[in-house]
């Protein structure tokens, strides 16, 4: 038992993807939480541009793993495609670490920083999305009925680091000090290295197939080519998207533009190809008919990084003022000092047939955990002050709360459709019924703001409620709409349509970043006709959106059901 488990529990190797992940969706997460912030405190861009520009980043971000996922299938393998996107990553953090340090002496120096930085972490994010989710399913045999649930496992991990990114990259540097907004950029790329070290270091030992052979390795007939080629083709990559990115941003807005011409050759290479039967060719029309309406539910849903973001900011009472006692502090700590020995024993117990640095490793972070605690106690026993006073909550953390209502409503969710049996709706009504709660979310805060006068902030609970709603939307889109992919594309353009719904995506993150530059800053925007005034407008726009492609969807669902069983 050296790779996996008995086959009542999971592999070791299932547990060293959720930790890889983990704390890649910290450094994501993380970042995207204070980058329009830093984008407008710090660097001074408005408030349009920094959101278009956050909508072309985003939207690149889908774009790469296209690229990433073809040359891991070909050459690479998948294991130094994670390891070498996830370095490429942790290196861009590291360069806006140097932007955030220089931008007040060095503005000129700062910008190209800037852009070389989100460059390289698009590429990086490239070769390091689509590559480690792949692998969890081929830790099990064919069949084993533990898959659902480690899939279920690994993406509690996504959300895990979801949730900590926007909190500790916000706490350290959405501080209301543009200086030490460098602090979020570091805490991220220091994510990224620890998922590319725990990748790195434990995959021999425990990435494995059931029959022990090693996973994510080069295919057998992967070309090998020179190092020195390989690095000179990442550097042009990164360079492209440094330029790509740049380009959109401040000379001609093409990106739009370019992703919906990539939809539009796929649809024509696949509907013009002669071998499909006419049932897979309506199987295939349902996927880009879900992947038009999924672009109106992102568009709404991205506005999280950026308008949403500003309005937290700025329209939001964050005030917290809660006194926590010093002897409550101390409870909590006990408490988690014995969960530490608790840990402790329990991998000492477990982990001695695995290599003696592991448990070393992991010992190192316990004793660091438990010693943080305890000097953090010392420090409040032995000063003045009788409590801590949570005085007010960075805007970037509100970003945390979807994946915290992920982690806690997914498994309602999937209850309900359990329950339901034979009146599960189909996986059409399900996506309807998202783009319905997407929508109704908005008329939550649209109403909160409602005849507000201007400077007056509005209690959180409008966030807090928006976001549960959203989550509950994204649970009923999401994950059905990946499913019906998988389940309707035909086998030779399986791949193909997956990059369908990855451009789907990215058009809806494009355009979220476009319509975040509407959002109105004390001037009147305009679009197809429509004129934001204030913020009850800005996000009535949004209720409109996603509420009359919801009625469209639902009235579509029937014909789409007999299209989707089509003989």
């Amino acid at each position: 038992m050296n790779a996996k488990l008995a086959s009542t529990g999971h592999p070791k190797g299932l547990y060293v993807l959720f930790t890889t992940e983990m704390w890649e969706r910290f450094n994501y997460y993380g970042m995207r939480a204070i980058l329009v912030l830093f984008l407008t405190k710090a660097l001074a861009f408005d408030k349009a541009f920094a959101s278009s520009l956050y909508g072309s980043y985003t939207s690149l971000s889908y774009l790469t793993p296209l690229i990433g996922g073809f040359v891991a299938d070909r050459y690479w393998g998948n294991r130094r495609s994670i390891i070498v996107g996830g370095l490429l990553m942790a290196l861009g953090e590291f360069i806006l670490f140097g932007c955030a340090s220089v931008y007040n002496t060095s503005p000129d120096l700062s910008t190209f920083l800037f852009f070389t930085g989100l460059g390289v972490i698009i590429a990086g994010n490239g070769f390091f999305k689509p590559n480690i989710s792949s692998m969890v399913g081929q830790l099990y045999n064919p069949g084993d009925r533990r898959i659902d649930a480690a899939y279920t496992i690994f993406y509690m991990g996504i959300n895990v680091g979801g949730a900590l990114g926007p909190a500790i990259c916000g706490a350290v540097g959405d501080t209301g000090n543009p200086a030490d907004f460098k602090w979020s950029f570091l805490a991220a790329g220091i994510g990224m290295l620890l998922s590319v070290i725990t990748f790195r270091w434990l995959k021999d030992h425990y990435l494995r197939r059931p029959d022990g052979t090693p996973l994510g390795t080069p295919p057998a007939d992967a070309k090998q080519g020179k190092a020195v080629l390989v690095y000179i083709g990442l550097f042009v990559m990164s360079c492209a998207m440094v330029g790509m990115l740049y380009t959109d941003a401040r000379v001609v807005p093409f990106l739009t533009y370019l992703l919906l011409l990539a939809v539009l050759a796929i649809a024509v290479m696949i509907f013009t190809d002669k071998k499909l039967t006419i049932p897979e060719k309506k199987k295939v029309a349902v996927i880009f008919i879900v992947a038009f309406f999924v672009i109106f539910f992102w568009t709404a849903f991205e506005q999280a990084g950026a308008s949403l973001t500003f309005f937290a900011d700025e329209q939001t009472n964050r005030e917290l003022n809660l006194n926590i006692p010093t002897w409550l502090v101390s409870i909590l700590s006990a408490g988690f000092l014995y969960l530490m020995f608790k840990t402790f024993k329990s991998a000492h117990k477990n982990l001695q047939e695995d290599p003696k640095g592991v448990r070393v490793i992991i010992y190192l972070l316990l004793a660091a955990a438990s010693a943080y605690v305890v000097y953090l106690n010392i420090s409040l026993l032995t000063g003045d002050q009788g409590n801590i006073i949570l005085k007010e909550l960075p805007a970037s953390t509100f970003q945390s709360l979807n994946s915290i209502f992920v982690v806690a409503f997914a498994p309602i969710f999937a209850f309900i459709w359990l329950k339901l049996g034979k009146y599960e709706p189909s996986s059409p009504t399900k996506m309807a019924i998202g783009l319905m709660l997407l929508a109704v979310g908005y008329l939550v805060i649209a109403f909160g703001v409602k005849d507000v006068a201007p400077g007056t902030k509005v209690t959180m609970m409008f966030l807090v409620s928006m976001y549960a709603l959203h989550t509950w939307g994204e649970l009923c889109l999401s994950p059905i709409g990946l499913a019906l992919v998988n389940k309707l594309a035909p086998a030779k353009f399986a791949s193909l349509l997956m990059a369908v719904w990855f451009l789907a995506n990215a058009v809806a993150n494009k355009l979220a970043g476009e319509l975040s530059a509407l959002y109105p800053d004390g001037k009147t925007t305009v679009f197809l006709g429509y004129h934001m005034n204030n913020h009850y407008e800005f996000f009535m726009l949004f209720v409109a959106m996603a509420g009359i492609a919801s009625i469209i969807l639902f009235a579509l669902t029937k014909q789409l059901q007999k299209m989707m069983n089509a003989q």
